[in-house]
């Protein structure tokens, strides 16, 4: 156990004072405080539940409490409602059951990037932490004990769209640490946003892969019912431990609970704002399926476990942009660009691989302009799925010989992270397009497979 201490205390008055002055009163007259058992009376309505803090943000006279359903509810202040102190959780300090797991269990190395999956909710305040120690995760998701030894390190913690490539860095480094370590495999707890960004960017940073990477999120937090986070973690500790020496993304399969998808790093994407299954494996298969009992169907090929030592190579070129065209989009973005020092390029282009070509705002002789100065133009599917065929048509044709890359069937944002790492290595033209058009990582597949799409 832990005790609650000055800064918690500062943390509690900051957010009961985010109700308004009316309710404080109430809540100090009925003896009531953030994080306790209350029952609600207006009038021939009750509701029981634990008074949660309200976000800043909101009518500040209406009352949050969380049901034992796990949902949160509003309840708008009036004359004549009542509220009432219930027995609850006691004050002061965390209780964490101990689970101790097997001696004879592997271990797995958790970094904690941030996000909702490394956090749990504290009932006496309503509020959503994150874990630190081995044993509150074990407390959240005690079912982790007969699978593995989980040992935590925390490098940095941030919500996934403030990432940056530093950030991808450092992960890398601390993730190659473990891998050469005495760890049977390592997971990543990070936020849902951008996930798929940081899959693709150990993917090329951690070379020799020798034993398997495994990044997770959860969709819904942990104080909601429909929560996805420890199905997610429990997942995932069974891949960790398993023989996929591959980087990849485990999630939810379906909006059940009933798999998780272990997908690929560079092959995976976040397509929904909020399933539990919103990743999916795009222009591939997912690795494998996984239950919670870590029964494993191998779906397809990949790395297996090995003696290698890893090497980590963190070089990236941070002035390296993702462009999206549209009809009207101006290629002056380009050349501001180009002025303010950026070495490359990514094009989100239409179709088979097209940019505006014979519009009033042509791209064409931008991208041949600045080919021409050693500028690379890696052109990536804004479908997503499928790959580039720039012989099909002219405007293809054209673009080709103004000298654009093919991304052929790479995601938009892998080809960003690819192009990014590359040029981080070489400045000569000809060698970045060498690589930009070579399987590195499971970027580039040989040929595009019916049935991968809308897995």
């Amino acid at each position: 156990m832990f005790f609650i201490g000055l800064n918690f205390i500062t943390f509690l008055t900051k957010i009961i004072n985010m109700y308004s002055e009316k309710l404080r009163h109430v809540f100090k007259k009925s003896k009531v405080g953030v994080g306790e058992r209350v029952l609600i009376e207006k009038g021939e309505k009750s509701y029981e539940g634990i008074l949660m803090p309200r976000p800043e943000s909101g009518d500040r006279d209406t009352i949050i409490i969380k049901l034992d359903n796990g949902y949160n509810i509003g309840i708008k202040y009036e004359d004549g409602l009542v509220i009432k102190k219930l027995k609850g959780v006691k004050k002061g300090k965390i209780k964490l059951k101990p689970v101790k797991p097997k001696k004879y269990l592997p271990s797995v190395a958790m970094v904690m990037t941030g996000g909702t999956i490394s956090s749990r909710i504290d009932y006496r305040t309503g509020a959503v932490y994150a874990l630190t120690r081995p044993e509150e995760l074990l407390a959240s998701v005690p079912e982790l004990a007969d699978i593995a030894h989980i040992a935590i390190s925390n490098p940095l913690t941030k919500m996934s769209e403030d990432m940056e490539p530093e950030d991808w860095q450092k992960i890398a480094i601390a993730v190659g640490k473990k891998l050469n370590s005495s760890a049977s495999g390592v997971i990543i707890t990070h936020g849902t946003d951008t996930m798929h960004f940081t899959s693709a960017a150990l993917s090329f940073m951690l070379k020799n892969l020798n034993k398997p990477v495994v990044l997770v999120g959860a969709q819904r937090s942990s104080d909601r019912g429909s929560s996805d986070a420890a199905m997610n973690v429990i997942c995932a500790t069974h891949i960790a431990v398993s023989d996929i020496a591959e980087v990849g993304v485990c999630m939810h399969a379906s909006s059940n609970d009933d798999w998780c998808y272990f997908i690929r790093g560079t092959k995976v994407r976040k397509m929904h704002t909020s399933r539990r299954d919103a990743f999916r494996p795009i222009n591939d298969r997912p690795i494998a399926k996984i239950n919670q009992d870590g029964r494993l169907e191998i779906l397809s090929s990949y790395r297996k476990r090995n003696d290698n030592k890893v090497e980590v190579d963190t070089r990236f070129e941070k002035r390296t942009a993702l462009i999206k065209v549209y009809p009207g989009a101006d290629p002056d973005i380009v050349e501001f660009m180009v002025n303010k020092g950026y070495r490359g390029f990514v094009i989100e282009a239409t179709g088979l691989g097209h940019v505006p070509t014979f519009s009033k705002r042509s791209w064409i002789p931008y991208i041949k302009r600045y080919a021409r100065d050693g500028i690379p133009f890696v052109i990536a599917p804004q479908t997503l799925y499928g790959r580039i065929n720039m012989n099909v048509y002219t405007s293809g044709r054209i673009l080709l010989e103004a000298g654009a890359i093919p991304g052929f069937d790479m995601l938009p944002e892998v080809a960003y992270v690819k192009l990014g790492w590359v040029l981080a290595h070489t400045s000569d033209i000809e060698e970045v397009r060498r690589l930009m058009t070579t399987n590195l990582a499971g970027e580039i597949a040989e040929r595009s497979v019916h049935d991968t799409f809308l897995f």
